[in-house]
């Protein structure tokens, strides 16, 4: 088959930012699920690449971080039952941090829940900082030795929330009921006005509505690891730089000063071909299987 033409990889692009699952887009668009499959890891490839680059020097006044759950393949307390579990199956944590102000996703990290990738999460960030900031985590006991052994410059403080004990049972959905509220000090200053996890709680919504692999209690969940790494790639480059946040009116990046105006679909099609500039001119076919960073 040949290139697919400019609009439907435009449409298959947005369907994947805006919750479709990989089979509607298919159905919907005519397309076969391996070119949705190996459209979406030339994005999150391209994406990555590209908010590495772009996302530098960043100037914050707050940053919130925060950890998603999802699962690839099967849940963790399942992978020893399931089939033909590949390595990277079972658990897998989303760490995002986001700037108060701008709502920019200064970065972002994909592993377990552990110290050492907290650790690894908290080097990316001080990387692409411009500035010393005020950090706000969960109370998470990983951010407490990732913060100390990267030596962020921040000044930190955990929140750490009080949940009413009223559990109904392994039958209920929606979480407990939050009673309370403690803001700990941890490091520097912190300005207590300024400890606060909603923007980056808010985020971990925006995520599950945009990213269909993350809705829960479905069969949408990931079964590759490595391409729930592209969706997250794909999802955050749009997030960042294309759709304008509707408070703001503008992109969380042209809040952030680092670009001027949106980053269109069509330019994330341009990154791909870019990339890719021999496979732009010949047949579209699938490829096999990409390691993401």
């Amino acid at each position: 088959m040949n290139k697919l033409p400019l609009q439907t990889r435009v449409q298959i692009l947005q369907m994947l930012c805006e919750g479709s699952s990989m089979r509607s887009i298919s159905r919907i668009t005519g397309v076969s699920i391996n070119t949705v499959s190996k459209l979406l890891i030339d994005a999150g490839l391209a994406c990555a690449a590209f908010h590495d680059k772009t996302v530098r020097e960043v100037t914050a006044k707050a940053v919130q971080c925060d950890e998603i759950w999802s699962f690839s393949y099967a849940k963790q307390k399942n992978v020893k039952f399931a089939k033909a579990a590949p390595a990277a199956a079972g658990d897998v944590w989303t760490w995002t941090a986001i700037d108060a102000d701008s709502k920019l996703i200064v970065t972002w990290h994909v592993g377990d829940r552990s110290a050492d990738t907290g650790t690894s999460f908290m080097y990316d960030l001080k990387a692409r900082l411009a500035n010393k900031v005020q950090l706000t985590t969960d109370g998470h006991n990983a951010y407490l030795k990732a913060v100390e052994e990267v030596d962020l410059d921040a000044d930190y403080a955990m929140l750490n929330k009080i949940f009413a004990t009223d559990y109904a049972g392994p039958g209920r959905y929606s979480p407990p009921k939050c009673i309370d509220a403690i803001k700990n000090p941890i490091k520097g200053n912190p300005d207590p006005a300024l400890v606060n996890t909603s923007f980056a709680e808010r985020q971990n919504l925006t995520m599950r509505m945009s990213m269909r692999r993350f809705t829960r209690l479905t069969n949408a969940f990931s079964k590759k690891f490595e391409n729930h790494c592209h969706a997250l790639a794909l999802y955050f480059v749009f997030y960042n730089f294309c759709r304008v946040h509707k408070t703001l009116g503008v992109t969380p990046a042209m809040a952030a000063g680092l670009i001027e105006t949106p980053v269109k679909v069509t330019g994330i099609i341009t990154m791909i071909d870019e990339a890719n500039p021999i496979k732009a001119r010949g047949p579209y076919k699938k490829r096999g299987p990409e390691i993401s960073n």
